[in-house]
C-alpha cells in the first residue's frame, strides 16, 4: 500500500472524532455539509474514500484544515495554526493540539452567564483535566456544583455528568486537556508543602 492510500485510509477515524469530539449526530453533520448520513457513515467507517468534495465542507464545519484532516506531515512549521470554532450559544473554543488521538488540548472562552442557569449535563468517555485563566468557572459535576477561579483546576472521569458554564460576573477563559479513557495529564512537578 503506497502513501496515498494509507492517507486516505486513515481519513473515517479522523471524522468520527471530529463529529464525536462535537458531540453531534451523522444527521446533523448530513445537515451542515450537504453530504448524506449515510455516505458520512461508510467514510467514517473506512468503507468509502472521501473525495475532495466532501473533504472541504468537512473541514470547514469541523474547523480544521484539509491537511489536519487527511493527517499531512508536517512542513517543519511548529506553530498551531488557531482556528476558533464559535459556537451559538457565543462560546469559543481553540483547538491547542493538531493530531487526532491522544491527550487534545483546547482554549475555551465562555461569555457571561446566569448563575441560576440550569446545566445541560453531558457525558462521554474520557478524562479531562481544566485549568481556569480568568474568570469564574462553575463546573457541574455530579452532584456537585463547584466555582473554580484563577489558577484552580480540576480534574474528573467524563463519564461523570458534567457540565461548565461561566457566571454573572464576567466570561471564563480555561484550558481543558481531554484524554481518552484511563489516560490523564501527569503533574512532573509539586510546589513545596508548606
Amino acid at each position: 500500500m503506497d502513501e496515498p492510500d494509507r492517507t486516505l485510509d486513515a481519513v473515517g477515524g479522523r471524522l468520527k472524532h471530529l463529529r464525536l469530539r462535537r458531540d453531534i449526530t451523522l444527521t446533523d453533520l448530513a445537515a451542515e455539509t450537504g453530504i448524506s448520513a449515510s455516505t458520512l457513515s461508510r467514510l467514517e467507517a473506512g468503507l468509502r474514500r472521501p473525495t475532495l468534495e466532501q473533504l472541504l465542507p468537512l473541514a470547514r464545519v469541523h474547523g480544521v484544515t484539509l491537511d489536519d484532516l487527511v493527517g499531512a506531515p508536517p512542513t517543519g512549521d511548529p506553530r498551531i495554526n488557531l482556528r476558533p470554532i464559535t459556537c451559538s450559544d457565543g462560546s469559543v473554543i481553540l483547538p491547542l493540539t493538531r493530531r487526532p488521538g491522544g491527550i487534545q488540548a483546547y482554549k475555551y472562552v465562555l461569555p457571561a452567564s446566569a448563575d441560576d442557569r440550569e446545566p445541560d449535563l453531558r457525558t462521554h468517555e474520557g478524562y479531562d483535566w481544566v485549568y481556569v485563566l480568568n474568570g469564574t468557572l462553575r463546573l457541574v459535576l455530579g452532584e456537585h456544583n463547584l466555582v473554580l477561579t484563577p489558577g484552580e483546576a480540576a480534574e474528573f472521569d467524563t463519564r461523570t455528568p458534567h457540565w461548565f458554564g461561566a457566571t454573572s460576573s464576567g466570561p471564563v477563559e480555561f484550558l481543558s486537556l481531554i484524554g481518552k479513557q484511563g489516560e490523564r495529564a501527569h503533574v512532573r512537578a509539586a510546589p513545596k508543602a508548606d
